[in-house]
């Protein structure tokens, strides 16, 4: 029995009570929960309805606790219900209805963990955006393996997301970026406000084999070469890495794109429209301090020119325009200050900015090799870049390393533990039960022993407690899953995977054989305990394809 289809027998018990005292049934909920009290000892799982609608039908709750745990007790499948307390129910499931989950998780194989919790949203996810004026450094790569794992979470409880990378080529950063190839070209210093690094000279080099004829240019007309040129191989590089780290966007959205198209002025007029705009000192203003923000924003200097932040409104406004209800961006450290212009802007638009814009925030992160930071790439000169990661602990212990913590807080990623091949490295201690599953169910099926079909599985010999334990924890997933996505917290699936599946497992497997030993009979016990093994693999593999790691068959 999952914890959903528990939770619709206790609605069920609740409506018979409601029935038979002449309570008002509209007072009973639509749906209700069971949760895993916090001690075992406490029983299987725990509800707290009576509690809820005590003061609502005007009847004390541990009387009413009483009346549902009688009626409770009587349905298919419970063992024993008790109450605690002002009016819990603590509830215990017998071992056939408990083990019959690991039949539900084997046969929806992938589909287990899967709801529609947030079906009909529809919800456009930024991040990454690094500038194409260098590789993505690590700062990026956590938001990569991160927001690639909440794509995945969001899509797994029904929301329609569409993932964007948000391509800077129009500005003064790709000016610096253009003047800093030409100096390489030439042999000269970087430009003082410029890009240094191995990876220009690289460009640079590339840009002249694609377009020979640069050398014979002046310097203005040579720089704009290099600029059209330079941002592409660039644009290309950052989308090759990114794929090699196996995260794949929808839509790469380019700032010029919003210039060209004039998508700028379409903002500002819509702006205007809504009487949040005003000039001052030649310039054009955005007044947002009438919804929170410290200041009001230029969107257009006195020169005419544009401000990054009017492109940023033309870009949100583009968003909306599409038909996404809801903006995600999710931006690093030094972009904190970012959140309540971003906030006001969407309200001069006549946004709600709690429903239509929401922006993730992430701290830093630190590579250490030998217990210290390490500060500079063979490539990129000045930052550690995603392939400087990669390259230190793979794609897999990377993706899992940045996914496994609050983006809230900063990190330090240890080469040393995150390469090796022991139960403290968190990667490895989950992987090594993907590939103990897989291993035990290949020497099942060598001595004869198969799960067979459904009808013959027999989950009532699922009695251990340590079995009892790890089909708890198996049931737990699709309510991690639903708030992983909705509180927008990744690290919730890789905590749970290490802390409730892997260890529950390990404790399983040292304690239950699931093989029949030299020439012992195959037997109905084992048959369970290959389901349940079984099932262990699917939870396993399902939470780790969230996080976008593999799940090896063989370590």
């Amino acid at each position: 029995m999952t914890p959903a289809e528990l939770a619709s027998v206790v609605l069920a018990a609740a409506h018979a009570v409601f029935e038979q005292r002449g309570l008002d049934r509209g007072a009973l909920p639509g749906s209700t929960v069971v949760e895993r009290p916090r001690s075992p000892e406490h029983g299987d799982y725990a509800s707290t309805l009576a509690l809820q609608l005590s003061k609502k039908v005007g009847v004390p709750p541990r009387e009413l606790a009483a009346a549902l745990a009688d009626e409770l007790s009587r349905a298919a499948g419970v063992k024993s219900v008790e109450i605690a307390g002002p009016g819990f129910l603590n509830i215990r499931l017998d071992a056939a209805a408990a083990g019959q989950l690991a039949r539900v998780i084997v046969e929806a194989g992938a589909e287990y963990g899967r709801s529609e919790r947030l079906a009909g949203e529809k919800i456009n996810l930024e991040f990454v955006s690094a500038n194409p004026t260098g590789p993505v450094h690590i700062g990026g790569v956590r938001w990569a393996a991160v927001g690639d794992a909440l794509s995945r979470l969001l899509r797994a409880t029904g929301a329609d997301v569409g993932t964007e990378y948000y391509f800077n080529d129009a500005g003064s950063q790709i000016d610096r970026f253009a003047r800093s190839l030409l100096a390489a070209a030439k042999g000269e210093p970087a430009p003082e406000d410029g890009y240094g690094g191995a990876y220009i000279a690289e460009i640079a080099s590339e840009v002249q084999a694609r377009r020979p004829e640069v050398r014979t240019l002046d310097d203005a007309a040579a720089q704009e070469v290099f600029r059209v040129e330079g941002v592409a191989l660039m644009f290309d590089e950052i989308r090759s890495s990114l794929r090699d780290f196996g995260v794949e966007f929808d839509t790469y959205f380019n700032e010029k794109d919003l210039h060209d198209r004039g998508e700028l002025d379409l903002a500002l007029n819509r702006l205007r429209q809504q009487g949040h705009l005003y000039e001052s000192e030649g310039a054009t203003w955005l007044r947002t301090t009438d919804f929170g923000d410290d200041k009001d924003r230029v969107l257009r200097k006195s020169n005419g020119e544009w401000t990054y932040f009017a492109a940023d409104c033309a870009y949100y406004l583009d968003k909306r325009e599409r038909g996404f209800e809801r903006v995600v961006i999710m931006l690093g450290a030094d972009h904190h200050g970012y959140i309540g212009r971003m906030k006001a802007m969407a309200a001069c638009f006549g946004d709600d900015p709690e429903r239509n814009l929401e922006i993730l925030i992430g701290q830093l992160v630190n590579l250490l090799r030998d217990g210290a930071p390490m500060r500079m790439s063979k490539r990129a000169g000045t930052v550690i870049t995603l392939e400087d990661l990669v390259e230190a602990i793979g794609v897999d212990a990377s993706r899992y390393a940045l996914a496994r913590y609050s983006s809230d807080s900063p990190i330090d990623i240890d080469i040393e533990l995150w390469t090796r091949a022991t139960r403290d490295n968190p990667v490895y201690y989950v992987q090594y039960v993907a590939a103990r599953t897989a291993g035990v169910a290949r020497n099942a099926a060598e001595v004869g022993l198969v799960p067979g079909d459904g009808d013959a599985f027999r989950p009532e010999l699922l009695d251990h407690e340590k079995e009892n334990e790890l089909l708890k924890a198996l049931a737990e997933f699709p309510a991690v899953v639903a708030t992983a996505a909705e509180l927008r917290e990744p690290h919730r699936v890789a905590r749970y995977l290490e802390e409730s599946v892997a260890a529950s497992y390990h404790r399983f497997y040292d304690n239950c054989r699931v093989l029949p030993l030299g020439d012992e009979e195959v037997t109905d016990l084992h048959r369970a305990r290959l389901w349940l093994n079984n099932a262990t693999r699917t939870v396993i593999a399902n939470g780790l394809h969230l996080l976008g790691v593999s799940a090896p068959e063989r370590m």
